[in-house]
């Protein structure tokens, strides 16, 4: 009878450890709980680089970090190989530097580099970019949360050249790019749109650094969505390549490939849907970059760390708006499927955006 009692406790308990609901976890030093001890090393590393490189702001240096992100992992193709999210290139850099794409990926690394090499006793480079990313991302208002994962090796070899899209590619060739990642092109739009919120122009307008591509660069908004759906006119850009460039806003700049998306017959209306739906945009972003944060892994392989991430900042911010003195007749309509959302004007006078204080500038 004893038996059958102690049997029948054990069929009970079974499914409440196969529903995850009893589960063993490490409490760190700090206070951090996590399912998997390892995962506690990294806390000293993203205090380090919350305090000390992005110094609590979605700025340059922050900026800098998601866009590193995405220059190495998506440097990878089923025909031409590459490692994707490895590291390779910080790793092998004499060489990724080289590649037109990577043009301002320098001053990036001189500001990640020494924090890379800092922590390389505690993970790899394509580990460390993937955190620095992701704690990048836990600075600026709006953004999401994104999932990290430890334990990519160390990178083998340089990326192949000519597989990070470029500002004048077309629709058809970033779609492609993306595509062949399994990306599909809801992900590939708020990817793009989604860390263009938080950016700026570096090389593109000639002696100029850190110009906006839309009116609120330290905060992850739609309002990207709106800023390059309005008219604009040509400025000069930097060299024969890229020849002009786009402003709609004073202070801000357009990239020809986020006009083209924004207008593109397979891409517009995805767009326009983004459009002041915030927790949207911020949801398909950030499962998309987690996405392309395990290009060339076996995510099995991995250890999930997310616990060890900052909290997300809630949007606080507002809907997007058009600027001031400008109406819905300012913006060029391109889904034919709806009209574009209502929104309403910022009162007057019309000001120059600010550009993004670069990091040796503070």
């Amino acid at each position: 009878m004893a038996f059958k009692r102690s049997l029948s406790a054990l069929v009970l308990a079974l499914p409440l450890l196969a529903n995850g609901l009893v589960t063993r976890r490490t409490i760190c030093a700090d206070g951090t709980s996590v399912a998997n001890g390892a995962c506690c090393k990294l806390i000293p590393v993203v205090k380090d680089l919350t305090e000390n490189l992005f110094e609590g702001e979605c700025g340059d240096a922050a900026h800098g970090a998601l866009r590193l992100v995405f220059h190495d992992a998506i440097a990878i193709s089923p025909t031409l190989g590459g490692g994707g999210a490895d590291g390779s290139i910080a790793v092998f850099n004499a060489t990724e530097l080289t590649f037109h794409a990577n043009t301002g990926i320098d001053d990036v690394l001189d500001a990640v580099g020494p924090f890379l090499l800092k922590h390389s006793d505690v993970m790899t480079p394509g580990d460390f970019i993937q955190l620095a990313g992701a704690v990048s991302l836990t600075q600026c208002n709006g953004a999401p949360r994104v999932k990290f994962v430890m334990g990519r090796p160390p990178p083998k070899a340089a990326a192949p050249n000519l597989l990070v899209p470029e500002p004048f590619d077309s629709v058809a060739t970033i779609l492609q790019r993306f595509g062949e990642l399994g990306f599909t092109k809801e992900e590939t739009v708020a990817v793009i749109g989604g860390s263009h919120s938080v950016a700026g122009a570096d090389d593109i307008v000639p002696n100029e650094q850190g110009i906006p591509f839309d009116q609120t660069p330290s905060i992850f908004d739609t309002q990207i969505f709106v800023d390059v759906q309005l008219r604009g006119t040509m400025i000069p850009g930097n060299g024969t390549t890229e020849g002009e460039v786009e402003t709609a806003v004073p202070g801000t700049v357009r990239l020809q490939s986020d006009h083209l998306l924004a207008r593109d017959a397979s891409t517009s209306c995805i767009w326009q849907s983004f459009v002041n739906q915030q927790s949207k945009m911020a949801q398909v972003f950030g499962e998309a970059i987690f996405k392309m944060s395990l290009l060339g892994q076996t995510q099995s392989k991995l250890i999930d760390c997310s616990e060890v991430i900052p909290r997300a900042i809630p949007f606080s911010h507002g809907p997007a708006t058009l600027p001031p003195g400008q109406t819905l007749k300012d913006i060029e309509q391109a889904c034919a499927a709806s009209p574009f959302p209502t929104l309403s004007t910022q009162p007057g006078p019309v000001t120059s955006v600010p550009a993004i204080p670069q990091a040796d500038d503070s």
